[in-house]
């Protein structure tokens, strides 16, 4: 049984540099509006990887989608986009070169997420994603209270305005 429901945001976009940090600001204001503040600058860095590899490598567009999940205590970013090839896994580009500026975005996605992967989308696409482990939820740590109406053995219950 699911005792808290999912929180789900999407954007679809054109993966271009100017939008890129709009959906890195409209992640940041989701997470903070799910009081997800830890999880800002984790999900903010992989999220502009990811749409950062749609820009240089996606065909035949640039357009894709932004998914941000919160189920339970995990975090799921994803984005999907139109191009099927499935991104090579192996050793990124300029992985011999400490001073490489480029190549790392799927290794920074492995290095900082709990975990990721790609799958196909249909015929015509991919979705790349990646999870965080999201603290406890303020809310279930603190006690709560219940209020009871109804009988005791001493008769029914009374309001507190009513009791002499």
């Amino acid at each position: 049984m699911i005792s808290e429901p999912s929180r789900y945001c999407t954007v679809e976009l054109q993966a271009l540099p100017s939008r890129i940090g709009q959906v890195r600001r409209i992640v940041s204001a989701q997470l903070r509006h799910w009081q997800l503040d830890a999880l800002i600058d984790l999900a903010a860095l992989g999220v502009t990887e990811l749409l950062t590899n749609v820009h240089r490598h996606a065909q035949p567009d640039k357009t894709c989608t932004v998914e941000v999940e919160l189920l339970l205590d995990r975090l799921t970013v994803s984005v999907r986009d139109r191009d099927p090839r499935i991104p090579d896994l192996g050793e990124p580009a300029g992985a011999d070169d400490e001073f490489a500026t480029s190549g790392r975005g799927l290794a920074i996605i492995e290095a900082m997420s709990e975990s990721w992967g790609v799958r196909p989308h249909g015929d015509s696409g991919k979705v790349v994603w990646f999870t965080l482990q999201a603290p406890p939820s303020p809310v279930a740590d603190t006690p709560r209270s219940h209020v009871v109406y109804g009988a005791t053995t001493a008769g029914p219950l009374q309001s507190p305005a009513l009791v002499p």
